[in-house]
């Protein structure tokens, strides 16, 4: 937020510099529109704009108007540079193999940190690892050509890896899945063939960010030591799934993600000092552009790193020639250096957040701030809420575009993590710098950072229990674009006094009429609910009603602690009967210390299945901290309670050895279990697939259920003779928004549809219980209730 608060105020006391703005934007838009669709849009843009820019200057239509004869140069430009790597792209040698997924060998060098894949395989860790192509060898042939490759691989041998060195990997070609100059996915299952030493300014980064790692960890609460090297050097490595998605619900995950607030917030430290030490402004240019270098290798480039670095060569170029700096220009010279640089980042999510933020905070927030200092605001709270409300107005539209939704809670959460962020930012770099040389002193400066980042955790996890707070809105293009017309509109208006009065009334009056609504949700959790299905995105976490209250059983936890954790709260959950995990896959046991913390639990509880061996220790773990007994589950076991009986139905084979990296397999070792309960009998499949599925049928037990949870998320992989052996009359789906598996099938939903059975998805309608009818009811001795506000797609 310091970092914010010194770009505010640079535009403060005279006229903003727009002159470039538009050849900048030009330029943007025009790669966008290159990039997205293809490269002949591209060429016709190019060759459209080229002839208007010739032909204005020939007839001398733009004498008198540079900023127009800027706008067409520099778009022409920018189409040309667009189509050149789109044309490469659409001609590369990897693309035809990996539309036919061929067995490919490739030699590459690593652009970036591996980066772990939440969410993604099930009990198997994986990083994401971009890489600029060397060499490609398919089918016999070989090439040797560049381009971008992004390879999806085991944790286990890569996540140490480090940009700059060179790989061979073996694995199956995929195409992208984005549209950014990629030109196809490697996905390998096995360690690198051959691993080259990295550069030695790589080694060092690496080294300093190790010895950050170690001393946060020796100092700090797990928690707090995954989050001070996120913020500070943007190292995630450690960073806790709870962690991560509070962060995300609060809207503070901008801060996980190295910014230029970070860069400025260094910088401006280091300026400060050479000032006081009365250099002169060429020395103080010159060091303070290799820190700059340092920090962005130290912090890697990511595109708002990049962009805050080219700002702040812009300035300090200025600094070092005796010119007055000026924020605007700057940023749109980095718009225009990194657009013709890397056009991909044109289409980055990230880059235009930080632009759209950066611009905001130039433009908006010095007036806004001026007019609330005006009002008796102190100075440094003005300049807080300016900046904060400037930034989050500014990239709604992007955030709902992306996101489809918009969280109001999240302009709070960021006014009180603003004093934490530039202690424990500078601690942490303190701490990186000193770390290989002097562990202890770093591990002084890891101790002061920890009450500001636990701070910050605090704000996080508060900001996130305050459930549902976010507000859905439209996805894509048209959601970014009705927001951003609804937010002019309202600037407009809010010009004109009478107008804005009867918003700020209508404001208030929604304000006390949703506010209490989001705090405390109406009608939930549902009278006489027996079964509920978590939102918890892309997993299980099934909860049922033991008929002692604040008593259940749990079955399964989800990918994440505070998401089981929050659901378990809303109903009112105090303590665990049994808590029992399906299967050893993350996305049903990660968020097992959410569901276990401050709740008395009797046992935790797994089938004969033991792979993956690390998640079987985690969930042991687990348990024991809690003081839980752990124990397994055979099929034939009937467990009960007041109003509630679990048969344990499957597996039915006996347990052997599996591979932990067989989905199938491991899912097919999943815990079977039918519930009795007060509305009719609940079949609980796990993740069980096509081979479990046909031994429960020819087992000859009674499978039929008046309510399924339908077995892996609903995949295509759900036999036809299982669901007649079921012929549920209601359909419970544990599926995550935009998960990128294909859950659940369309096919298969229709067709449950078609038989009559009421068919509920979690991604769609959140949370969803089962509850049961009146006694008196002749028609049903079920129904369905979904609270609604289901968790946005996670990209």
């Amino acid at each position: 937020m310091t970092g914010a608060r010194q770009l505010a105020r640079a535009g403060t006391g005279q006229p903003a510099d727009l002159r470039l703005v538009p050849a900048a934007t030009a330029a943007w838009l025009v790669v966008v529109a290159a990039v997205a669709p293809g490269p002949e849009i591209g060429t016709a843009l190019g060759l459209a704009i080229a002839v208007l820019a010739a032909a204005g200057t020939a007839v001398g239509w733009w004498r008198g108007y540079p900023v127009v004869l800027a706008v067409t140069g520099c778009a022409a430009a920018a189409a040309v540079v667009a189509a050149v790597h789109g044309w490469a792209l659409l001609g590369h040698p990897l693309r035809e193999p990996a539309a036919r997924g061929a067995a490919a060998e490739l030699r590459a060098v690593l652009r970036d940190d591996p980066r772990p894949i939440r969410g993604g395989f099930p009990g198997a860790a994986q990083v994401a690892v971009p890489a600029e192509l060397v060499a490609a060898t398919v089918a016999g042939e070989r090439w040797i050509s560049g381009g971008r490759v992004l390879i999806l691989a085991p944790a286990a041998g890569w996540a140490g890896l480090l940009p700059g060195q060179e790989v061979s990997a073996s694995g199956v070609l995929a195409p992208p899945a984005r549209t950014d100059l990629t030109a196809a996915v490697l996905r390998v299952r096995g360690p690198p063939l051959a691993v080259a030493e990295p550069p030695w300014w790589q080694s060092a980064a690496g080294a300093l960010r190790v010895g950050l790692r170690d001393a946060a960890a020796d100092t700090l609460s797990p928690a707090a030591a995954g989050l001070l090297p996120g913020l500070t050097v943007g190292d995630r490595s450690g960073l806790t799934a709870e962690v991560d998605a509070d962060f995300r619900t609060a809207g503070l995950s901008h801060l996980l993600a190295v910014s230029g607030a970070n860069l400025a917030i260094i910088t401006g430290a280091l300026l400060w000092l050479l000032r006081r030490a009365r250099a002169d402004p060429r020395l103080v240019a010159v060091v303070a552009a290799l820190a700059v270098v340092g920090f962005v290798v130290l912090a890697r480039p990511s595109p708002s790193v990049l962009r805050a670095a080219v700002m702040a060569g812009v300035v300090l170029l200025g600094l070092a020639l005796g010119r007055a700096r000026s924020a605007m220009p700057a940023l749109a010279v980095a718009v225009l250096v990194l657009v013709f640089a890397d056009p991909a980042l044109a289409v980055d999510a990230g880059f235009a957040l930080s632009v759209t933020a950066t611009a905001a905070l130039v433009l908006v927030a010095p007036g806004w701030a001026a007019a609330l200092a005006k009002r008796r605001v102190p100075v440094p709270l003005a300049e807080a809420i300016a900046v904060a409300t400037a930034a989050c107005l500014a990239t709604a539209p992007l955030v709902a575009a992306l996101a489809g939704a918009v969280n109001p809670a999240s302009i709070v959460a960021n006014l009180l993590v603003a004093p934490a962020v530039p202690v424990a930012t500078v601690l942490g770099v303190i701490a990186a710098l000193l770390g290989p040389i002097a562990p202890a002193v770093a591990r002084v400066c890891t101790w002061l950072a920890g009450p500001p980042i636990e701070w910050m955790i605090t704000v996080a996890d508060r900001t996130a229990a305050v459930d549902g707070f976010a507000l859905t809105w439209p996805e894509g293009v048209g959601g970014g674009l009705l927001l951003a017309a609804v937010l002019i509109g309202l600037v407009v208006l809010m010009r004109l006094r009478r107008v804005r009065a009867l918003l700020l009334a209508v404001a208030l009056g929604a304000a006390i009429v949703l506010v209490p609504t989001r705090f405390v949700s109406v009608g939930w959790p549902p009278a006489g609910w027996v079964v509920v299905a978590c939102d918890v995105g892309q997993g299980d976490a099934i909860v049922l009603a033991t008929g002692e209250p604040g008593w259940a059983v749990l079955v399964d936890a989800g990918p994440d602690a505070g998401l089981v954790d929050a659901c378990l709260t809303r109903l009112g959950v105090q303590a665990l009967a049994l808590v029992v995990l399906t299967h050893l896959h993350v996305d049903h046991t990660g968020g097992l210390e959410g569901a276990l913390r401050g709740r008395p639990v009797g046992a935790v509880a797994v089938g004969p299945g033991r792979e993956p061996v690390r998640t079987l220790r985690a969930a042991a773990r687990a348990a024991a901290a809690v003081e839980a007994r752990f124990a397994e589950l055979r099929a034939g076991q009937r467990l009960a309670w007041p109003e509630l009986v679990l048969d344990v139905l499957g597996p039915r084979r006996a347990a052997t050895a599996v591979d932990p990296d067989d989905g199938t397999a491991v899912n097919d070792t999943s815990v079977v279990l039918r519930a009795t309960t007060p509305a009719g009998a609940v079949l609980l499949a796990g993740d069980v697939e096509l081979a479990g599925q046909a031994d429960l049928v020819v087992s000859g037990l009674d499978l039929h259920a008046d309510v399924l949870k339908l077995p892996h998320h609903g995949s295509r992989s759900t036999g036809r003779e299982f669901l007649r052996a079921v012929a549920p009359r209601a359909v419970l789906v544990s599926v995550g928004a935009g998960n990128p598996y294909g859950h659940p099938n369309r096919a298969l939903l229709d067709e449950l549809e078609r038989t009559g059975a009421t068919v509920r998805r979690t991604d769609v309608s959140g949370d969803t219980a089962v509850v049961a009818a009146e006694p008196d009811s002749a028609e049903s001795r079920i129904g369905i209730v979904s609270r609604g506000s289901p968790l946005p797609a996670r990209r």
